[in-house]
């Protein structure tokens, strides 16, 4: 048993502060299981006074979003000298900017989808490239703002340009990959199983899909070849060296095998801030590995450190 003070962090001020809340909850929970003692602290912009008066001798990061998983938090974090869990400042930022991780990525030999960057104002009503592609904000987490668009659409959504659009105005146009929804954990750059993700009732792996119960059905061991399984664990395992995360990360995948087995595999992009709620992936996959939650996230306190 551990006598450590973890300073959970959770909340925050990002669109997805439900879920951080979420996954804060259960990870706190989890830890006082493990004899650690706990607080629970709802992250606001007033975080590095907090953490000065709290002094906890550890911060364990379950934020999600900008701010929480984009090297903001963990700069400050850096500055407190508290050792925190997860990546540390450059591999946070990396992995939440797509257009820079996907950089790093196909220089690491890692297979890409064909994109843009450009300003939302600037795709008009022409298509910036032959549909179906995908159009998704470059630093969000959780599916936000992801638009596909359809071969049968004469021209862009018109909410990319509209006023209620709040993420930001650079997004990356992405070619579309059909097939099957992929993805594996990285923990201590080991990977976990594969899981094929099948949301139920939605077009694709979005937001309700991710984190309302029954939104999806997650297959582990996915049902594909022990080659693409294996090749998957690899990219997964290279993503997260090549990007430079600490702790645990996760990448996702899609497989198009309608034509051969071999089929058309791209790496999408790694999350450095996976989800930690009960409908969550990795945990799930750490679960497959015989490591039950309260270990897998005792982990995580005793990996944490600074200048990750």
């Amino acid at each position: 048993m551990s006598g450590k003070h973890v300073a959970v962090l959770m909340g925050g001020i990002s669109s997805e502060r439900p879920v951080s809340l979420s996954s804060g909850t259960a990870c706190a929970a989890a830890l006082e299981g493990q004899g650690y003692t706990v607080t629970r602290v709802d992250v606001g912009r007033d975080i590095s006074r907090v953490l000065e008066a709290l002094k906890p001798d550890v911060a364990f990061n379950a934020l999600h979003g900008p701010f929480g998983e984009d090297g903001t938090i963990q700069g400050v974090l850096e500055y407190l000298e508290i050792p925190y869990t997860h990546s540390g400042v450059l591999a946070s930022a990396l992995a939440m900017d797509k257009r820079q991780a996907k950089i790093v990525a196909a220089q690491a030999g890692i297979p890409v989808a064909e994109a843009v960057v450009m300003n939302r104002f600037d795709i008009g009503n022409t298509h910036p490239m032959a549909p179906p592609y995908v159009v998704k904000p470059v630093r969000e987490g959780s599916s936000f703002g992801v638009v596909i668009v359809r071969e049968d659409m004469a021209h862009p959504p018109q909410i990319l340009t509209s006023s209620e659009w709040r993420y930001g105005d650079l997004v990356m146009v992405e070619r579309y990959v059909a097939g099957r929804e992929l993805t594996c954990g990285v923990m201590d750059g080991r990977p976990l199983g594969v899981i094929e993700v099948v949301p139920l009732g939605h077009g694709f792996y979005d937001y309700d899909s991710k984190y309302v119960a029954g939104g999806s059905q997650h297959i582990l061991p996915a049902q594909i070849s022990p080659k693409i399984y294996q090749k998957i664990q690899s990219l997964a395992a290279e993503a997260h060296r090549a990007i430079g995360c600490r702790g645990v990360s996760r990448s996702d995948f899609r497989y198009d095998d309608r034509f051969s087995e071999d089929g058309d595999l791209i790496w999408l992009e790694l999350n450095n801030q996976p989800g930690m709620t009960p409908t969550s992936l990795v945990p799930e996959m750490a679960a497959h590995e015989g490591i039950a939650f309260g270990e897998f996230v005792s982990w995580m306190v005793e990996d944490a450190s600074c200048s990750r």
